[in-house]
């Protein structure tokens, strides 16, 4: 190993030893964060609050951890966009019919639809200055 590999190699097993430290710490802790600005679909509403409107749903599941870390996220997303965005919790669990017919197969999945198409996906974690940059853009 050169020196080079060897700083590599000390950064990757630190930033292990960070997240472990961190999800540790908050492991008990993490729990969706309820919002009352974010909606949650189902298939009774689903068309209804995607047809006219840009939306952002958070294809998501209780037991999913990364998905319980995104819902400060979203949740802060939730009161900073104005009201013709809407952000949208949609349980994969409860509802797939609907997870299917998107084709969400990883979670958290987030989806940004525009007047009920579908414009842009994101797998994973997202930060909230990307997503708040993404629906800026279809404004």
């Amino acid at each position: 190993m050169n020196v080079g590999q060897i700083i590599i190699f000390a950064i990757v097993i630190a930033s292990v030893a960070y997240l472990m430290i961190i999800l540790r710490k908050s492991k008990n802790s993490l729990s969706i964060v309820g919002n009352n600005k974010i909606i949650h679909l189902d298939d009774n509403n689903f068309n209804s609050i995607t047809k006219n409107s840009i939306v952002l749903v958070d294809f998501w599941a209780e037991w999913c951890t990364p998905c319980k870390m995104m819902s400060p996220i979203l949740s802060e997303i939730a009161t900073e966009v104005d009201e013709n965005v809407k952000i949208c919790k949609l349980n994969v669990d409860s509802q797939q019919k609907l997870a299917s017919k998107f084709g969400v197969r990883s979670i958290p999945t987030l989806v940004l639809l525009k007047n009920g198409k579908e414009i842009n996906r994101f797998v994973g974690i997202k930060q909230k200055d990307f997503l708040l940059d993404q629906i800026k853009n279809l404004n």
